[in-house]
């Protein structure tokens, strides 16, 4: 029950005498001006509900004192957050004006953030962290030379707070075996030496790819196929075996007539295989067993490929178009044959180890003789661990590489004995964990800064997810990155290596579900045109559209409000856009009336917010609370009940009213009020990101509003809505990166800092780097507290 204004105040004697007090102050000395104004707008718009009689919310301000936010920082930056995003007071209640939130929003962040400048916190870090699965690769890749797979190897991370960098603890038995393993493996490759027998990897094409077309990176008068990076250990022999898809009844699909495989290495031709239906009665068991070579293949990385010679157009490339002959079980066979998979056996005859990127990097010092090997292995050891631990080397680190380098060395030799201390480097708690020791002269239980050499590491992980490399490690041994000229320097460098393309494929990948469509497979019978071709399209075009972003160093807004995209002929033909020819991606400008700028109108997002027959207005509203808000929503209930299908009794058949039908229950109403608006604007595109206006006949109703009050009519003018007050999305910006950036959940201790970020990065029109810059000086990624 709202309760009348002259009956409150006539209760609350005292807080209108601290009014009237607050009020003489603010006239007479400039202490805290903002106090009064807020002291007013609680009174008159949330002392209703949030009292001691009705303490809705758990929140009673009878209780809190307005005036020193810094006293009780955890409440009052909740409060923020739904000031800032105007959800109090709620809607149907009477609101402040614009004058009055801001106010209200100033006082309270101005209040915060001199406290916390004041008296800082920083957070706590894990003291050992473990590299997450792709910086164990890009660690490999930098450290080595040398490009690993790392899926068969090593098993996926965790997610936690979006990020898969921050659950990734402690070390189990299990796991500690597959780091062995992982080693042993890797090191032998990177020396080169030769395995005790022969051995294979099969390389599967995916199942659903559509190779009736040219593929993007093939040679042009080709369909099909695939192309495949391949590490091969030693100089030797080895067996190339080509295999063709078949189909449940085992046979090769679309084996009308005679086809020509042709086998590529780097590019260049090796072989040339034609293979023919089976005549008679004979089965297609053996269509494709004469499809194997033995060549010899330097050692190192090379690129294998496998493709048809594309046919004229007089015979099957007419009856089709590419882009219509999508297939799969459920829909119809393909027309002409596919790559199933490329098998590498070997190595056989072996001549050597070879001339491989990775011994290059270790064998820089390469000893003359057998006498300067144990100064040389010194040299390549300690170089190696230098760069593995990401810190200065002891004669203590030295002891147990260099004891396992002689063992190895007495039995096998100097290249043995490398690869032994290798071994070692590679299992070493110094490499596989990042490990923020607390400095012997930081004061206890208070905030330090953190040394060089572990903001080095912070700083190469966050933009690389990888080692430093040599000038950022030895600007950090130096202690210049204390400097902030040399720091910003380091910064922008990193930004433009192409290392930097982590970003892209690590945060991004993650932020945005991209990792997600991996996974996804809809409903072939529904939709008959989705395949491999156009997963792998939808997640180039996000990534492109990011990498844009990143390197022309354009305001994060661009994210929402972009005029451009990217394509290639088979993403073009799935948005409607004509005109657009080829595999290859290419940057397009788009109409004024497009229905495709921003992230809200990719596919890549709409497809992994979508459930496999129809699109989830929940999913999508929840994906832009979370992601582009920042402002995710509490789990479900366990007693919350799902959304009605369309064929279960009792349901409505448009998608809006199933919605407005599931809200009609208290348990799900206070947070549907909050996400389905925000995902029904993205009605109009159906679960794969196609445009569309009706729904199974009914016109789709892509209406909403904000909490602001701001309407919208679908996803454009959702984005515009939102750009309304553009400091709330970038800030949403701005967490995800300091949150992937610390490799942990952020507090409400943090916030200060994002909105410095925030703050200062608006002077620059927020450019990415902007943000960059603003988290790396922030006190969360600068510092850290000892307790």
């Amino acid at each position: 029950m709202q309760i009348q204004p002259e009956k409150r105040h006539a209760r609350r004697p005292a807080r209108a005498a601290a009014i009237i007090a607050l009020l003489f102050l603010a006239l007479n000395t400039p202490v805290q001006p903002a106090a009064a104004p807020s002291q007013a707008v609680i009174e008159q718009y949330c002392i209703d509900c949030h009292d001691a009689a009705m303490n809705e919310g758990g929140l009673d301000f009878d209780a809190v004192d307005v005036n020193n936010p810094a006293a009780d920082p955890a409440l009052w930056e909740n409060v923020l957050v739904k000031l800032l995003h105007r959800r109090m007071p709620p809607e149907g209640k009477r609101r402040p004006d614009e004058a009055a939130y801001d106010g209200m929003i100033a006082h309270l962040a101005a209040s915060i953030d001199r406290a916390a400048a004041t008296h800082p916190n920083p957070g706590r870090t894990d003291t050992f962290r473990r590299l997450t699965r792709t910086e164990y690769r890009n660690a490999i890749r930098d450290l080595l030379d040398l490009d690993i797979e790392v899926k068969s190897l090593l098993p996926k991370d965790d997610l936690s707070h979006g990020f898969d960098n921050i659950a990734a603890g402690g070390l189990s038995p299990t796991l500690l075996e597959r780091y062995l393993a992982a080693a042993k493996k890797i090191a032998a490759l990177a020396i080169g030496r030769p395995l005790a027998a022969p051995g294979s990897e099969i390389i599967a094409v995916p199942l659903d790819l559509t190779q009736e077309s040219h593929l993007d990176g093939l040679p042009f008068g080709t369909r099909g196929g695939a192309a495949v990076r391949h590490n091969f250990p030693l100089d030797a022999e080895y067996e190339l075996q080509l295999r063709l898809t078949r189909n449940r009844n085992e046979k090769v699909e679309g084996l009308n007539q005679p086809h020509v495989l042709e086998l590529l290495l780097d590019g260049a031709f090796v072989h040339r295989f034609t293979v023919k239906p089976p005549g008679g009665k004979e089965n297609h068991d053996k269509v494709d067993r004469h499809m194997n070579v033995r060549i010899p293949v330097t050692a190192g990385p090379h690129t294998l490929g496998a493709v048809f010679v594309r046919k004229t157009a007089a015979l099957i490339e007419s009856d089709r178009q590419p882009y219509l002959a999508h297939f799969n079980a459920d829909r119809h066979a393909r027309t002409q044959p596919a790559l199933y998979s490329i098998s590498v056996i070997g190595p056989y005859n072996a001549t050597g180890p070879g001339d491989t990127p990775s011994r290059r990097r270790i064998f820089a010092d390469h000893p003359a003789g057998a006498s300067g090997e144990d100064g040389s292995a010194k040299t390549i050891i300690s170089t190696l661990m230098r760069r593995a631990y990401r810190r200065p080397v002891t004669d203590g680190d030295l002891e147990a590489p260099l004891r396992f380098y002689q063992e190895a060395k007495e039995q096998e030799g100097f290249e043995a004995g490398i690869e032994m201390a290798l071994r070692a480097i590679l299992v070493s708690p110094h490499f596989l964990f990042r490990i923020e020791a607390v400095p012997a002269d930081a004061p206890a239980n208070a905030p330090y800064r953190v040394p060089g050499v572990q903001l080095a590491s912070r700083l190469s992980f966050f933009l690389w997810s990888s080692i430093p490399d040599d000038e950022l490690l030895d600007k950090a041994i130096e202690g210049q990155l204390g400097n902030p000229q040399v720091l910003a320097r380091q910064v922008r460098r990193m930004l433009a290596d192409k290392r930097s393309t982590a970003l892209v494929n690590n945060f991004a990948a993650q932020w945005l579900y991209l990792r997600n469509l991996e996974a996804a497979y809809p409903a072939p019978r529904l939709f008959l045109d989705f395949d491999d071709n156009l997963r792998q399209a939808m997640r180039r075009e996000t990534e492109l559209f990011f990498e844009s972003i990143l390197r022309e160093d354009r305001g994060v807004l661009d994210f929402l409000r972009a005029d451009y995209t990217f394509v290639n002929e088979r993403l073009a033909k799935h948005y409607g856009i004509s005109n657009i020819y080829g595999s290859r991606f290419r940057r397009i400008q788009l109409a004024a009336n497009s229905m495709r700028g921003g992230l809200l109108a990719q596919a890549s997002i709409l497809t992994v917010t979508s459930y496999a027959t129809r699109t989830s207005p929940v999913l999508r509203g929840k994906w832009i609370l979370d992601n582009i808000l920042g402002t995710p929503p509490k789990p479900p209930l366990p007693e919350a009940p799902p959304l009605k299908e369309k064929s279960e009794p009792g349901a409505l058949p448009s998608m809006r009213a199933r919605i407005a039908q599931h809200r009609e229950d208290k348990v799900c109403a206070s947070c549907h009020n909050m996400i389905d608006p925000l995902g029904l604007a993205l009605e109009n595109y159906d679960a794969i990101g196609r445009w569309r206006t009706e729904d199974e006949g009914a016109p789709i109703d892509a209406t909403g509003r904000l909490a602001d009050g701001s309407a919208f009519d679908g996803a454009a003018e959702l984005q515009r809505a939102i750009l309304n007050r553009p400091e709330l999305f970038v800030a949403t910006v701005a967490k995800k990166l300091l949150t992937y950036a610390l490799g942990r959940g952020l507090e409400h201790y943090d916030a200060p800092a994002v909105r410095k970020i925030v703050n200062d990065a608006r002077q620059d029109d927020y450019r990415f780097s902007s943000l960059i810059l603003g988290i790396v000086n922030s006190t969360p990624f600068q510092m850290r507290n000892a307790e």
